[in-house]
């Protein structure tokens, strides 16, 4: 049997297995998504069958999952590349997306524990602390939307001085249902501390390798200061390959321009 008719075949296994969880995103280019566990637990897994898979290389994937860490998010793309080398010259795409559900599980059960140690340590402390007072989010700018071949790519910015208050501009962005369910959030920040005249800056890739440290570059070269921006993307389910790093910069300078936090013209140093 050729390639093309064990990828037709595997496919009509996977629809009668996950029903509506596997859409088609592009059928001409056998693209295509698998919504895999639920709630806070959930990979939507990305998938483009290439025209030698499965006798010579395995499905080309990305993987969304905004809840996770990063590390636990390459933990399970390492998963993944193992499980493959297991399977070489065969269909893996069922044991890839069970594999991602039992690391989803075993996730779960991890925080689940960590949140009991927690509560017992609290229950000696809770007596000598004191309510919270809650900061008030900064204003969040929204950016024109980039987009290309059916991907799409939006900036999100806001003034911040503390990682506290970055952390409450990135929970009060995943409020929103659409923002939460793109396919990758990466975001960089840089803080100027005025006391040592030094920057607190870090960024997240959120499984989009290398876009994470190209923003924080970009907030860098314009010599940002007090400055988040966030850059949602939603796979359409075409690689754009180095075209995305593109569209990302470009959402991102959009934003900080609409914002009023860089020129439209300003030079690169």
């Amino acid at each position: 049997m050729d390639n093309l008719a064990q990828q037709v075949d595997e496919i009509e296994a996977l629809v009668a297995i996950y029903g509506d969880e596997l859409v088609v995103e592009d059928e001409e280019n056998r693209a295509y998504s698998i919504n895999v566990g639920d709630g806070e637990w959930t990979v939507r897994f990305y998938l483009k069958l290439p025209g030698d898979y499965p006798s010579n290389s395995p499905p080309v994937y990305e993987i969304s999952a905004p809840h996770l860490r990063q590390e636990q998010k390459m933990r399970i793309c390492r998963i993944l590349d193992e499980v493959y080398l297991d399977y070489v010259g065969q269909n893996v795409i069922y044991q890839w997306v069970e594999r991602i559900r039992e690391e989803l599980q075993n996730f779960k059960l991890q925080k689940e524990e960590s949140h009991e140690n927690d509560a017992e340590e609290n229950d000696l402390e809770i007596e000598l602390v004191s309510a919270p007072v809650e900061e008030e989010c900064p204003e969040i700018y929204h950016g024109e939307v980039v987009v290309d071949r059916k991907s799409s790519f939006q900036g999100h910015t806001a003034k911040v001085t503390s990682i506290a208050q970055v952390k409450l501009v990135l929970r009060t962005l995943m409020e929103n249902r659409k923002i939460d369910q793109a396919t990758h959030n990466m975001y960089a920040y840089r803080i100027h501390q005025e006391r040592t005249n030094n920057y607190l800056q870090d960024c997240e890739d959120d499984g989009e390798n290398q876009a994470g440290g190209r923003l924080l570059h970009l907030l860098q070269i314009l010599d940002t200061k007090n400055i988040l921006v966030v850059v949602s993307r939603w796979y359409g389910g075409i690689h754009l390959g180095p075209d995305r790093f593109r569209h990302i910069n470009n959402a991102a300078r959009l934003v900080l321009e609409s914002a009023g936090f860089i020129s439209r013209h300003k030079d690169k140093k």
